[in-house]
C-alpha cells in the first residue's frame, strides 16, 4: 500500500508540473502571438516623421508568415515583394503587401498572393475594360487566417469587423455585403467591374488570388486620394 502511494504522490507531482509546464508555455505563446495582434500595433511603428518605413512593414509581414508556418522562400527577401500603405498614412488599418507570381496577358491568367495584417483592408477598388485587354475577373483563396470579402448586394447588418475610420471619412466604401472566407475556403467577384475590398481577420490572412490579368491602367479606386 505505501509503494502505491509513494507511485501515486509520484504521478500526481509529475502530472502537476507537465501542466504547469504547459500553462506556462501557453501562457508564452499567447503573450508571443498577442505582440502581432493589432491592438499592439500603432501607425507610429511603420511611419518615420510621417514617411511609410517599407522595411518595418515588411518585417510585420515576415512575423506573421513564421506565425502561420508559411513557408518564406527566397523571392519574397526581393523587390519582386512589396508593400504599400495607398498613401492613406493609416497602414495598420488600411495596407497590404503582394506578390505577382504571375500576370501572363498574351494566354491570359494571373497569379498574385495577398497578404495583410490582423484588421488590414485592402481599399476598394474596381478592375475596369483597358486598352490592353477586358476588364479583369478575380477569385481568392484563404491559404491562411481568415477575410471578410465586401461587395455589391444587400448590406449586411451586423458587420463581423470594423471598417477603417479614415475610408470612412473619405466616403470611399461603397459596399457593405460581406462574406467571410475562413482558412481553404474560396469566395468569387460577383460580376466584372464590380467594386469590392476585403478585411483581414484577427490573425491577418495570406490569400491566393486567381483571376485574369492585371492592368495597372485599369485598377479604379473609390479614394481618389489613394497611391498604389
Amino acid at each position: 500500500m505505501q509503494k502505491n502511494h509513494l507511485i501515486t504522490r509520484r504521478a500526481a507531482i509529475q502530472s502537476v508540473t507537465a501542466v504547469g509546464i504547459t500553462l506556462a508555455t501557453g501562457n508564452a505563446m499567447g503573450q508571443s502571438l498577442g505582440k502581432e495582434r493589432k491592438g499592439s500595433m500603432q501607425n507610429s511603428d511603420f511611419y518615420d516623421n510621417g514617411v511609410f518605413n517599407k522595411q518595418k512593414a515588411f518585417d510585420a509581414y515576415y512575423a506573421m508568415m513564421k506565425r502561420f508556418g508559411y513557408p518564406i522562400p527566397s523571392i519574397l527577401k526581393t523587390d519582386e515583394f512589396w508593400t504599400s500603405d495607398f498613401a492613406q498614412n493609416d497602414f495598420i488599418n488600411v495596407g497590404m503587401a503582394g506578390i505577382f507570381w504571375m500576370n501572363n496577358k498574351e494566354h491570359r491568367y494571373f497569379a498574385h498572393e495577398i497578404y495583410l495584417l490582423p484588421g488590414q483592408m485592402i481599399v476598394e477598388h474596381r478592375h475596369n475594360v483597358s486598352s490592353e485587354g477586358p476588364a479583369k475577373m478575380e477569385s481568392w483563396h484563404v491559404r491562411y487566417g481568415m477575410i471578410h470579402t465586401f461587395g455589391e448586394g444587400e448590406p449586411t447588418k451586423d458587420l463581423p469587423c470594423k471598417l477603417p475610420e479614415s475610408q470612412l471619412k473619405a466616403k470611399a466604401i461603397t459596399v457593405r455585403c460581406c462574406k467571410t472566407l475562413k482558412d481553404g475556403e474560396i469566395g468569387t467577384l460577383n460580376r466584372i467591374t464590380a467594386p469590392h475590398f476585403m478585411i483581414a481577420g484577427p490573425e491577418g490572412a495570406i490569400v491566393t488570388e486567381y483571376g485574369t490579368p492585371h492592368y495597372a491602367d485599369a485598377l479604379e479606386f473609390t479614394n481618389k486620394t489613394v497611391v498604389f
